[in-house]
């Protein structure tokens, strides 16, 4: 039995600036699971946004060939997208707009690639958590660097997933968990307590509205901690 602090999440480590030339990044692990978050700053948006006068920050989710354990086709090897890496893309840009200015931005863009390295349950809300340690980082070079002026980041964010297992809640799901889940949840929440993103599936027998309330108030706790560790790893004060 893996070990679970008191929160339910399994160990989780964060190491900054794990890449030498990107603007910011972070390896993020998570009991067995691994992401690569690395963050790169352009002196551009998309061409919908020209002259907006408002940035843009978006994400690349991608599973790499061994991180799990059958072998993945790479994506550039596949005919179409993988639908799974498009849809777990755009989650994770939707979460780390929640927590930044974007007119604050300028017309800059921040693209956030998250890179599973290996896969034990919660990949994507772990891209999510330490995305956002890299996208702080990035955001941080371009103040220092006086790309921009004011401080564009409004609040933390991170995710972890939640369950009910053997009719119990359960908080950071590894795969062995996810597999035998009845209900699997995924939750992006800041640190102001708001739901950014949330996504739940009944596996079985669909579940009460009452047990969502449940998980999302089991859940809270570890993304409180998780913010606590992103702003520990980042040097950033806590409020008491």
């Amino acid at each position: 039995m893996e070990p679970r602090d008191e929160v339910g999440l399994r160990p989780v480590q964060i190491t900054r600036n794990y890449l030498r030339d990107a603007e910011g990044s972070a390896l993020i692990e998570v009991g067995n699971t691994r992401v690569l978050c690395a963050a790169t700053v352009l002196d551009t948006v998309p061409a919908w946004r020209r002259g907006s006068g408002e940035g843009w920050i978006t994400a690349e989710y991608a599973l790499l060939p061994r991180a799990t354990r059958v072998r993945k086709v790479r994506d550039s090897q596949l005919v179409r997208p993988d639908s799974r890496s498009v849809e777990i893309s755009r989650v994770i840009g939707r979460a780390l707009r929640a927590a930044v200015d974007l007119r604050a931005l300028g017309e800059y863009t921040i693209i956030v690639d998250c890179d599973v390295i290996q896969a034990d349950g919660g990949t994507r809300t772990a891209a999510i958590t330490g995305g956002f340690v890299a996208l702080y980082d990035a955001i941080r070079f371009m103040h220092q660097n006086h790309l921009i002026e004011t401080w564009p980041v409004r609040e933390f964010v991170a995710a972890v997933s939640v369950g009910i297992l053997h009719h119990e809640i359960v908080v950071d799901l590894s795969y062995e968990q996810d597999v035998e889940a009845e209900v699997d949840l995924n939750l992006a929440m800041t640190e102001s307590k708001k739901i950014v993103e949330i996504q739940g599936t009944a596996e079985g027998e669909p579940f009460d509205p009452r047990d969502l309330q449940k998980m999302v108030e089991k859940a809270w706790p570890a993304i409180e901690k998780l913010i606590r560790i992103q702003k520990e790893v980042l040097g950033v004060r806590t409020e008491s």
